[in-house]
């Protein structure tokens, strides 16, 4: 007769598999949301039409139709950036997530460690669903005053756009964008003093690391607007300079640097005609 495994393969072989589910599921996520993102759902054009497009920063493609703010479509440019900011942020977080699995493993909620993760990943979404928010009235307020080409959504004076890489340089200096980047690269501490039990602790808990990431990133976001925020050149650089920052040993070095370069090359775009 064939002995059953003991209890703690048992238990061994339940979190390989919880580990697989929210591993499966972050990858999903990223894919639905990268797709969405390249395909331009609801716009005019797809992203790979309109970084085709790009022209040099500040002086992006004139096109002759306009671009008439209603509700429905703010709601579409809100759908386009947070969806964006969930292709950019997840792969970025899925250490975390990962982290925050094996925390709850050892814990008095390990009967429920993946859909507990899976509530930790959507608090963070949810940050920077609170970051579109601001992108959309953002790009909107930048189209009223007549800095954004509407269609190509691209900052279109060499001035505005170089004003914003300074600023974005000036945060990469920052005392908070050092401690939120600290944060973001040692969660451990965090994820300890802010545990708390059931769906709702996991759910906060991930909002409250959303905003130190968010802390730590937005400013390079802004970057889009200069880029062009459909441009799949800059939306895939800045993911993966976000994720090198964040994942790298021993990078502190990296944000200050990237401020120089950022501050220098706003500095050239005003200056230069």
């Amino acid at each position: 007769m064939t002995e059953s495994p003991p209890p703690s393969h048992l238990v061994d072989r339940v979190l390989r598999h919880d580990r697989g589910v929210v591993l499966v599921c972050v990858a999903l996520i990223v894919l639905a949301a990268s797709w969405y993102t390249i395909a331009g759902i609801g716009m005019n054009m797809t992203a790979v039409d309109m970084t085709r497009m790009a022209r040099p920063i500040g002086n992006p493609m004139q096109m002759a139709t306009e671009v008439h703010w209603t509700v429905p479509y703010a709601v579409l440019i809100f759908l386009m950036w947070w969806v964006m900011m969930i292709a950019m942020m997840t792969p970025s977080a899925a250490p975390t997530v990962l982290l925050f699995m094996a925390l709850k493993r050892v814990g008095p909620d390990k009967a429920n460690t993946a859909p507990l993760s899976l509530f930790f990943l959507a608090g963070y979404l949810v940050a920077w669903a609170l970051f579109s928010v601001l992108a959309t009235g953002a790009q909107w307020l930048l189209e009223v005053v007549g800095l954004s080409d509407g269609p190509m959504m691209t900052i279109r004076s060499r001035t505005a756009a170089g004003c914003v890489m300074i600023a974005a340089g000036l945060y990469q200096l920052s005392s908070l964008k050092t401690a939120c980047l600290r944060h973001c690269r040692s969660p451990a501490r965090f994820l300890a003093d802010h545990n708390r039990p059931h769906a709702y602790g996991a759910f906060r808990t991930g909002a409250l690391h959303g905003a130190y990431c968010l802390g730590c990133c937005w400013a390079l976001m802004l970057l889009l607007f200069v880029g062009g925020v459909m441009n799949l050149y800059w939306i895939v650089g800045i993911a993966i300079y976000v994720a090198l920052e964040k994942l790298m040993p021993r990078a502190m070095w990296l944000a200050p640097a990237t401020g120089v370069v950022l501050i220098v090359l706003g500095v050239w775009l005003v200056a230069v005609p």
